[in-house]
């Protein structure tokens, strides 16, 4: 185990199941102190005991971020807890499978409430501690392949909240980068997590099939670059957009 990220506190959104999970094991290995935000507590907490036992710092939070009541009570209890905030990670994310023909108005709003509009808020609300975190702060979204491509099997909601989050990371990365902090964006192809795992198998396959590397990503695949991003070794890497996706895309 090394200490990459000794000292800093992350808090992590999603991070009850999935790539949030992983990311937050992760982090918590290298060294940090991590806040479990979901918005189901007992996944969050179940995180949070499995990273206390094996020694490291952590702290679950319910939260629904797009409440800016809770993101900001989120944010403060963080604080609270860690005496400090250096990496964000909007993680959280939801994605149904729906035809454009389909996809209602309240559908729509929701989608692009939590994939965009709740990383806006946690933005603002972890602005001025990143601010103070100076060069080790880092604010790190989680995009898609099809916020770039426009997506194979999701929805149009869905592509279009990850590619107005790659874009609300290049407006923060400029905003930023005065104050030291870098802000970056990991695109991942299709990934092996609770939401891909509700899928069909004949969709799965299907994706699979298409993959030059033969396989879907893996949560840990995905930490493992955000444990980079997040590290004093990519402080020279801001506004990027960076490809997580065995090959499928090379654009």
């Amino acid at each position: 185990m090394t200490a990459a990220l000794e000292g800093r506190t992350a808090l992590i959104t999603g991070a009850g199941s999935g790539i949030g999970k992983a990311i937050a094991q992760t982090f918590a290995q290298h060294g940090a102190a991590v806040a479990i935000v979901d918005i189901d507590l007992a996944s969050g907490s179940e995180v949070a005991g499995e990273i206390e036992t094996l020694g490291g710092k952590a702290l679950a939070v319910k939260c629904d971020v797009t409440d800016p009541i809770q993101v900001a009570q989120a944010v403060q209890a963080t604080i609270e807890q860690f005496n400090g905030l250096h990496i964000l990670v909007n993680n959280a994310g939801i994605s149904p499978l729906r035809a454009f023909d389909q996809i209602t108005l309240q559908e729509w709003d929701r989608v692009l409430a939590v994939n965009l509009t709740g990383p806006f808020l946690l933005c603002q609300a972890a602005l001025p501690h990143l601010r103070q975190a100076g060069s080790k702060g880092r604010i790190i979204n989680m995009g898609s392949l099809a916020g770039q491509t426009g997506g194979i099997a999701v929805g149009a909601h869905y592509a279009a909240s990850k590619g107005g989050l790659m874009v609300l990371t290049k407006q923060l990365a400029k905003l930023l980068a005065a104050d030291g902090v870098t802000v970056n964006n990991i695109s991942p192809g299709t990934t092996d997590t609770p939401i891909t795992q509700a899928w069909s198998p004949e969709t799965r396959d299907s994706l699979i099939g298409q993959i030059p590397l033969g396989r879907l990503g893996t949560p840990e695949d995905v930490a493992n670059l955000a444990l980079f991003l997040a590290s004093e070794s990519a402080g020279y890497i801001t506004g990027a957009t960076i490809n997580i996706n065995g090959g499928l895309y090379v654009g």
